[in-house]
C-alpha cells in the first residue's frame, strides 16, 4: 500500500471534521471518503470506516452544532477510576460525599 495515499486518505477525513459546515455536507463528503477507502483496499482503515458505517448518524449528530460527550465520557472514566480504589465502600452517601469533594 501507497503510504502517501493513506496520509491523503487520513487528512481528508480530518478535513470533513474540520471543515465540513452542515449534517448534510458531512454526509456526503463521509460517503465519498468511504468509498475511496473500499477502492484503495487499505485493511488499516476497515475498522474507522466500519465504525463511521455502524454510527454514521451518531457522528453526524456532531456537525449540528460541532460538540461531542467526550467531557461526560471523561467524568464517566474518572469515576469508574474513583469507584475501583474504593472497592468495599458500605456508606454510599460517604463516597457520594468523597466524590463530590474530589470531582465538583
Amino acid at each position: 500500500p501507497d503510504i502517501k495515499l493513506a496520509f491523503k486518505l487520513t487528512q481528508r477525513l480530518r478535513n470533513i471534521f474540520n471543515n465540513a459546515k452542515s449534517k448534510e455536507g458531512a454526509y456526503t463528503k463521509l460517503a465519498h471518503w468511504y468509498k475511496d477507502v473500499e477502492e484503495t483496499g487499505f485493511k488499516a482503515f476497515n475498522t474507522i470506516a466500519n465504525t463511521i458505517t455502524l454510527n454514521y448518524r451518531s457522528i453526524l449528530n456532531y456537525f449540528i452544532n460541532r460538540s461531542t460527550n467526550a467531557s461526560a465520557e471523561s467524568f464517566n472514566a474518572k469515576i469508574k477510576a474513583f469507584r475501583a480504589q474504593f472497592r468495599g465502600v458500605k456508606n454510599v452517601e460517604f463516597f457520594l460525599y468523597r466524590l463530590t469533594t474530589i470531582f465538583a
